[in-house]
């Protein structure tokens, strides 16, 4: 006995059957390609399919048709190397179908570049006209296509027939109403047709497309230039309407439908299509079809410009609108989001005058009318010639359609619908305007909650985390964050790069344990209590030592790993130190890459009186240090020892001069299943190095003698000029009797010199900072020391270093 269920499924393939007989029972056009690939949306249940065909002479597989849902929502490019790794490449190079689920889509980087969302992905060949073209299905279905799917998917595949991706033979003679137009030059060769469109005959006209944009309306200037300006288009159809002035009566409209084909070797992009009266053409969808299509699009549309775009493009052109503005109402204004035409000048002198950055806040208590229909929560018609008040008239001299938008109880906000000529309000439009009004009211409710979330998310993380790195000396770094989910999810991943003295960076990733807003907070406390340890001028194993009693004396439940790395861009060394965290991968210069192996120490916060080893580490100029938490390389399918083996393959084929490109490529394969934070630094090496000599004070009578010897020495040695020494020895005095006076301990002098700057640090075992005395009279015996300092020096000051402190001044030399 066959089931239902079965029964079902045979009648769904013997259905796709005969409409596809049907279908293709006439001569092969784009019109009829469309068809047979609405007929994967209809029986195999795909979101979207497209079919993509060899471009005549080149190494690209083009897409030259598609239905349903925008590809963009898959991350599917227009175009792939036929020599290349995608999943259209694979099934057209070897003929056989290929079928991808998410978790092969999630490692596949041409397949899938940027969309957060799951989907299933199908490519089989085309055999229908054989020219070896391929038909790509998606699926959002969480079982993707099932054994009836992927029958009709082949029942399709072979009836769909691509057609080649048309471009203009150099010599042949054009279609009656086709164009083709060369995006480099401007020059366009155009059917005998169309020039009557424009009343231009042959002779008259010049090859030139500004002649024809020239015969336009002025108002439709701005959508034409967006098709004809390379600059604006990326490869796929474009279709449009736009009006033509005529030598008597009113302007014309038409109708161009234009694809952007790529350019091959020595062969310019080019735009062909045709141009038609547009009064002569009947739209092939039905309002039904146009609403289901504005509700799947409203699906997908996750913020409030997303939902404003669609229903945009759902209604102004099967209206035929001139204008249409879509707003949300926060309390007595129309906050605008999207205006089309987005022309100041297209709209009323109040909208203008409300003008401010991108869209316009337009008061609702200045238009009566358009409040009136608010409080009413129907769609509003007005037809031509009615008294409106001025804001709203100018909107629609031919007719003007107020929405309000409404979501539960209240109103989400308003679209408005302007045509210039009279317009005839029949029943189908009335009916397709309200049921748009309703779907798009809960979808911009929906998408102003998504928005409010994303940006609360968002401040929380850009306070938290550095707003940006600094620039290190003979070195580059970038760092990258991606959180895990939308919503409030906040993560407790970190980085930081600290500049220290003497040329030395710190380099700090880290980890907080869990997902809310108290890992948030730990985070930032963790990053700043690393950063202050680290200032202070303590080796690395004591900066996390402290890091870790700190975290452990907080009394929270929760814990941290982190990764602390100190690079002397000097020598080209670092020494860093693990708590419970990944250990950092080196790509050396000649493209090898090295996991070092480290002993390491538990997570912050776990055990109190912990030890955490230093390991060392040589840089050569040009070697790329990573640092990366554990959400870049596990997941639930793969353990952490392979993800680390990939993330060292990808970095050994990357190209280090591009940090920010090998950033945002490593990260293009991410789980997105934890919250993600990457660090990198190339070392490239100081192009001039510092000179630099130390001398230990010794607490004996004669020490500041013996510390302005040692000085007049080096100074000497270096090359320094008898005047500029005199400056230096009376500061390196001052300082260095301070120290004496003031303090017990030892006290230590360095001496840096770097292209004419000389600085002098004093350090000593006090953590007080000397004070400038306000005033000082004429029989005091003291307090003159820093005066002389700052007067001898470009800059002075004092920084903790080891439980002390150092007292450091910068001198200027004349040579």
């Amino acid at each position: 006995m066959v089931s239902e269920g079965a029964e079902a499924r045979r009648t769904r393939t013997l259905r796709a059957e005969g409409a596809l007989k049907a279908l293709t029972s006439g001569p092969a056009s784009p019109e009829r390609v469309r068809r047979v690939l609405e007929q994967a949306l209809v029986f195999a249940g795909a979101a979207f399919a497209g079919v993509y065909t060899p471009e005549e002479g080149g190494d690209l597989l083009c897409l030259v048709e598609s239905a349903g849902v925008p590809r963009t929502l898959f991350g599917l490019r227009d175009s792939y190397p036929r020599s290349g790794s995608s999943p259209v490449a694979d099934s057209h190079r070897s003929g056989s179908p290929v079928w991808l689920g998410p978790e092969e889509l999630a490692g596949d980087a041409e397949a899938r570049r940027t969309p957060p969302r799951d989907f299933h992905l199908a490519v089989l060949p085309a055999r229908g006209n054989g020219d070896g073209g391929c038909l790509l299905a998606v699926s959002e279905r969480p079982d993707g296509f099932d054994t009836e799917d992927r029958k009709c998917l082949e029942l399709i595949a072979d009836a769909v027939g691509c057609p080649a991706p048309a471009r203009a033979a150099e010599g042949a003679e054009l279609p009656a109403n086709a164009f083709s137009l060369a995006m480099d030059s401007g020059r366009v060769e155009v059917g005998d047709d169309i020039l009557g469109l424009f009343a231009v005959t042959r002779a008259e006209f010049d090859g030139r497309v500004e002649t024809l944009l020239g015969l336009t309306v002025p108002e439709d200037l701005p959508s034409l230039m967006s098709v004809v300006e390379a600059d604006h288009m990326s490869l796929g159809d474009r279709e449009l309407e736009f009006r033509v002035l005529q030598p008597s009566g009113p302007p014309k409209w038409l109708r161009l439908r234009g694809r952007l084909l790529p350019g091959g070797e020595g062969r310019p992009a080019m735009l062909v299509g045709t141009v038609a009266d547009a009064s002569k053409l009947r739209s092939e969808v039905t309002d039904v079809a146009r609403v289901q299509r504005l509700a799947a699009m409203l699906a997908t549309a996750g913020t409030v410009r997303d939902v404003s775009q669609a229903v945009v493009s759902a209604l102004r052109k099967p209206l035929q609108a001139d204008r249409i503005a879509l707003a949300e109402l926060e309390g007595d204004r129309l906050v605008v989001t999207v205006l089309d035409p987005p022309d100041p000048e297209s709209w009323p002198e109040l909208w203008r005058l409300e003008w401010r950055t991108e869209w316009p806040d337009a008061p609702v208590r200045a238009m009566p009318t358009l409040a009136a229909a608010l409080r009413e929560g129907r769609a509003r018609i007005w037809p031509a010639g009615t008294p409106l008040e001025p804001a709203l008239a100018d909107v629609g001299p031919g007719g003007l359609a107020v929405l309000p938008l409404p979501a539960g109880n209240r109103m989400a906000g308003a679209c408005l619908i302007g045509w210039d000529a009279p317009h005839d309000f029949g029943p189908d439009e009335r009916a397709l305007l309200t049921a748009s009004a309703g779907l798009a009211g809960q979808a911009l409710m929906r998408a102003h909650a998504f928005d409010a979330e994303h940006e609360l998310v968002g401040m929380l993380q850009r306070q938290l985390l550095p707003r940006r790195l600094p620039k290190l000396p003979g070195a580059v770094a970038v760092a990258r964050y991606l959180p895990t989910t939308a919503g409030l999810e906040v993560g407790g991943d970190w980085y930081d790069v600290i500049p220290l003295p003497d040329n030395h960076v710190a380099l700090v990733i880290g980890d907080v344990q869990g997902h809310n807003a108290s890992a948030a907070t730990l985070m930032g406390q963790m990053r700043t209590a690393l950063r202050a340890y680290a200032v202070e001028g303590h080796p690395p194993d004591v900066v996390v030592s402290h890091a870790n009693r700190l975290l452990t004396d907080m009394e929270t439940d929760l814990f941290a790993t982190c990764c602390y790395v100190d690079v002397d861009m000097e020598e080209g060394s670092a020494w860093y130190v693990r708590a419970g965290h990944l250990p950092p991968v080196l790509r050396h210069p000649d493209g090898s890459t090295e996991v070092p192996e480290s002993d390491g120490g538990p997570p912050l916060g776990v055990v109190a009186q912990a030890d955490f080893p230093m390991s060392a580490l040589r840089l050569q100029p040009g070697t790329v240090l990573a640092l990366t938490t554990d959400g870049l390389v596990e997941s639930a399918e793969a353990d952490i020892d392979d993800g680390m083996e990939r993330l060292a393959r990808e970095l050994s084929g990357s190209d280090p001069g591009h940090l920010g490109l090998v950033a945002d490529a490593l990260l293009g394969n991410a789980r997105r299943s934890d919250d993600v934070a990457l660090l990198l630094l190339r070392y490239d090496g100081m192009a001039l190095r510092p000179l630099r000599e130390n001398w230990t004070v010794w607490r004996v009578p004669e020490a500041v003698g013996h510390t302005r010897r040692f000085t007049r020495r080096t100074l000497r040695a270096w090359g320094v000029s008898r005047d500029d020494m005199d400056g230096v020895l009376l500061v390196v005095s001052e300082l260095v009797t301070n120290a004496l006076v003031h303090t017990d301990g030892q006290v230590r002098l360095d001496l840096t010199l770097l292209d004419n700057r000389l600085r002098v640090s004093v350090a000593d075992a006090s953590p007080r900072t000397p004070v400038k005395p306000t005033s000082i009279g004429w029989e005091a015996t003291g307090g003159r020391g820093i005066l002389l300092v700052e007067a001898m020096s470009e800059a002075w000051g004092t920084v903790p270093a080891s439980g002390g402190k150092q007292v450091w001044a910068e001198l200027v030399l004349s040579s």
